[in-house]
């Protein structure tokens, strides 16, 4: 009778533990919600690209979810951000991480029309801590723009 109820007890333990591990990797974006969040925000500027910066800029249309965001640039210069309108208007060249590392530049670099690439680098999280973690944006390039969603790995 003990034996029963324990191997209940043990399964009900195991239950719980993975809905917690669950609901703390759902506050966090995935690759794949990054990429999805770029695939959706290229589809909205190839036709339109004026109003999806507008959007992404006032946080409309549905490009941010949770601890992803899209931002982009233009004519060497942050154009859109979709965490912190702040950055709108810092020069492409000046963007680098609490290493040194010139990530903008390198978004730029790799940049291409109908292909994604990576670029890996350190940028605090939305919210209140401002500890730098690891990122990586996903980046391609559409028409005059280079666009990306970076997701935060998870350590």
């Amino acid at each position: 009778m003990l034996r029963p109820t324990m191997i209940g007890a043990l399964a009900l333990c195991a239950f719980a533990a993975s809905a917690v591990v669950y609901a703390q990797t759902a506050q966090f974006g995935t690759a794949e919600e990054a990429r999805a969040l770029l695939d959706r925000a290229v589809a909205s500027m190839k036709p339109d690209p004026a109003n999806t910066i507008a959007q992404i800029n006032k946080g409309e249309g549905g490009f941010k979810d949770r601890d992803l965001y899209v931002f982009c640039y233009a004519d060497d210069k942050v154009v859109a951000h979709g965490n912190d309108p702040t950055r709108v208007g810092l020069p492409t060249k000046d963007l680098k991480d609490t290493t040194g590392k010139l990530y903008g530049e390198e978004m730029l670099r790799v940049a291409q029309e109908g292909k994604i690439a990576e670029v890996s680098y350190m940028f605090p999280r939305p919210g209140p801590d401002t500890t730098p973690v690891s990122k990586v944006a996903l980046v391609t390039k559409v028409a005059d723009h280079v666009c990306a969603v970076g997701y935060y790995k998870q350590d």
